[in-house]
């Protein structure tokens, strides 16, 4: 199987404008992200809708390419990318732009859930460190998962997903896997294709979670375990922590 890296850039950001090119320790945010990337599948791309951020990856000696401004999602704009890269590739690994210590076992782990054919879209799921109590599993800016027994996706929620009875909520990390979302996303090409002409669902809407459209139009999304905590960048004070995380690393 072929596999292509797409990493979505946009440079404006209502929390951060310029983000992806933001300086962390003596390289951009998006050279961190690319050279994560590069070297581990097939072929990597940054999509943009900036001449700064495309002109940033050139000068690095990465590739790039010009999407649309008025996408709705970072999906939308890797399938136009897709399209303009042309080639055989048989799944499209969707990187985001904003987490420069993205882990090369996790670009693996989620590509090896299409070893099972019946896998349509691939995700990453990190368990709760129960030590750390609840108040991290209560955090709505971190979707929880529930999967099945073969490790397909039941449900995605920013409520806390299942509710532990009986039992008070400072005792659930200690009574169940509570599983954090990580937002690697991976799709068949043809699958890539169809998701992006989906109009938005009910439950996508409620939650604001674009992969619910998916499931609830019933695609099957494979979890991949991963136990790698990374550091996204959606703020300025996500930057100096992530100055911080690569001067422990």
């Amino acid at each position: 199987m072929k596999f292509l890296a797409v990493i979505p850039a946009r440079y404006a950001s209502t929390r951060f404008p310029g983000k992806p090119l933001a300086m962390l320790a003596g390289k951009s945010v998006i050279q961190r992200v690319y050279e994560q990337v590069a070297g581990v599948l097939d072929d990597a791309y940054v999509a943009t809708d900036d001449e700064r951020i495309f002109n940033a990856v050139a000068g690095f000696g990465g590739k790039a390419v010009m999407t649309s401004a008025h996408h709705k999602s970072g999906t939308d704009r890797i399938e136009e990318a897709v399209q303009k890269i042309g080639g055989d590739f048989d799944v499209v690994v969707n990187i985001q732009g904003d987490e420069p210590f993205i882990h090369r076992s996790q670009i693996e782990t989620v590509c090896r859930c299409f070893d099972d054919p019946r896998t349509q879209i691939a995700t990453l799921g990190k368990p709760f460190n129960p030590a750390e109590g609840i108040g991290p599993i209560e955090n709505p800016n971190s979707p929880k998962i529930v999967v099945d027994n073969q490790g397909y996706a039941l449900y995605f929620s920013r409520s806390i997903i299942p509710f532990v009875r009986n039992a008070e909520p400072q005792e659930w990390p200690g009574r169940y896997p509570f599983l954090k979302h990580i937002g690697l996303y991976a799709y068949r090409t043809e699958v890539l294709a169809e998701i992006t002409q989906l109009p938005q669902s009910s439950l996508e809407l409620a939650e604001s979670l674009e992969q619910l459209r998916w499931l609830q139009n019933g695609y099957k999304i494979k979890v991949g375990e991963t136990h790698i905590e990374t550091v996204g960048i959606d703020t300025p004070e996500d930057l100096q922590r992530a100055e911080q995380f690569l001067k422990g690393a």
